[in-house]
């Protein structure tokens, strides 16, 4: 009797560990998510604001500073969120799978991340230690605005899917 008293205070200890350690594992999981999206916003404000007509390529390589930070915001963001998302923490994966809004989010986010690529080459190709004024192409101007004007679309959608708003399951 005493045995089967302790054996099940053990798998209920257990199974409160193991809960306590998915729950713990979701929390960083979102931290990352939601830390992530703040440095993004940061890092493309910031390369605008930075951004003029012509630059130095001493300028050009605070900027490539800049867009690295960005870079490695959005593969911790990717990470994190393709995690929580098949991974099942929270919510199940099906949820997110069949939310049309959560598919519009996941193609504007790629869609930053490819129009992103065109200034990231530019600062690289043009940064350094030389003396000259480099010209930036309005193109540039008009992506980063682009990419920070989807950006903001994000955040409405995620409170829409937080309503269930464009679940078909």
């Amino acid at each position: 009797m005493i045995l089967a008293q302790e054996a099940k205070c053990c798998l209920m200890s257990t199974f409160v560990s193991n809960k306590i350690t998915f729950m713990m594992t979701e929390l960083i999981l979102r931290y990352f998510h939601f830390i992530s999206i703040f440095t993004i916003v940061g890092c493309l404000v910031s390369e605008h604001l930075l951004l003029k007509k012509e630059m130095t390529p001493r300028e050009l390589d605070r900027l490539a500073r800049i867009d690295l930070i960005y870079g490695i915001a959005a593969i911790t963001l990717l990470i994190a969120g393709l995690t929580l998302w098949l991974g099942s923490f929270g919510k199940p994966s099906v949820v997110y799978s069949k939310n049309w809004i959560f598919h519009i989010k996941i193609t504007l986010f790629a869609t930053i991340g490819i129009l992103s690529i065109y200034p990231t080459v530019f600062f690289l190709t043009n940064r350094g230690d030389k003396d000259k004024i480099i010209v930036i192409p309005a193109r540039i101007f008009w992506l980063l605005r682009i990419e920070i004007l989807l950006l903001f679309i994000i955040p409405l959608l995620a409170g829409l899917m937080s309503r269930g708003v464009g679940y078909f399951g």
